[in-house]
């Protein structure tokens, strides 16, 4: 596997948290602690375009499927919109005054991951509160949405995760998952696995259709682990982590295929906090270095 950096993005004022992918190919978006939201387009790293600017750090940012709606979750001021055709907010909802940490869609349903262990349901037709989720104290951190079991799973900071219904909304399952708070989690693109990343530093692999079994139980990073994201294809998966480094494996057998970090390949000298990729060749990081890298994967 050759890895390559083919671009580095600057411009924002504070650590970068939240990549998502645009409504156009070789398009992105970012946000972070600068309260700064930004779409970019490859090859144009001097060529920034600021969407919104809000007064606190932004953790989280999500387009709704098959609109041009970007979901921005703003810490401690709930949910603004942005229209990005239009280049301007069309609402805001002020559900919360806890850190809005993530934010998945399923059908006309928004589930926002909350720091004070709720998730809320939105109606995205209504824009409207449907149901809150209370199954912890402690901070709701990640989510991952499986259409084919119909279940939702949701990464808390008590080092479990929880799995919930998505028609009923009902506590399903709860897996004392980790040792410390569960910062990543993803299921395959074909659903048979949830990948699970913690503060432990740990990726572990469970067996959906086996009711959740410990598959796999790998020592991946040096330090807590962001984010996980697979690979269009289904191919690769990524995984960021606050030991600096971007880490690539082998989404059939979990092994590592590669190691992406400062002294190998210009990499980032502080923490990575999220992974995205834009095809199968092209995956972007974000850190607290305050800028996105972007990495050719052969």
């Amino acid at each position: 596997m050759i890895v390559t950096k083919i671009d580095t993005f600057g411009g924002h004022r504070d650590c970068v948290y939240a990549l998502a992918p645009g409504t156009d190919p070789g398009t992105f978006f970012s946000a972070g602690g600068d309260g700064q939201v930004v779409r970019w387009q490859l090859g144009k790293p001097d060529q920034g375009e600021l969407l919104a600017k809000v007064p606190a750090s932004v953790y989280s940012v999500t387009l709704q499927p098959d609109t041009s709606l970007l979901w921005i979750g703003q810490n401690y001021d709930g949910v603004h919109l942005i229209d990005t055709l239009r280049k301007e907010a069309v609402g805001s909802l002020n559900i919360t005054t806890s850190a809005i940490f993530a934010l998945d869609f399923y059908k006309n349903d928004a589930f926002v991951a909350l720091g004070d262990g709720v998730v809320v349901v939105i109606d995205t037709e209504n824009r409207a509160v449907r149901r809150h989720l209370k199954a912890s104290d402690q901070a709701a951190r990640c989510l991952a949405i499986n259409p084919v079991e119909r279940e939702l799973a949701v990464g808390y900071s008590d080092n479990s995760v929880r799995i919930f219904d998505l028609t009923t909304l009902d506590l399903n399952r709860v897996i004392p998952a980790h040792t410390n708070s569960v910062f990543a989690l993803t299921y395959s693109p074909d659903y048979r696995y949830l990948l699970t990343g913690s503060r432990d530093a740990h990726l572990k692999v469970w067996d959906v259709e086996k009711g959740y079994a410990l598959h796999q139980d790998i020592v991946a990073h040096l330090f807590t682990i962001n984010r996980i994201a697979y690979s269009p294809d289904g191919r690769l998966i990524a995984t960021g982590s606050m030991d600096k480094s971007v880490k690539l494996w082998d989404a059939e057998t979990f092994r590592l295929l590669k190691v992406v970090d400062r002294a190998r390949h210009a990499g980032h000298g502080t923490s990575v906090n999220s992974v995205c990729w834009l095809d199968n060749q092209t995956l972007l990081s974000a850190s607290d270095d305050r800028t996105i890298s972007v990495w050719n994967v052969q």
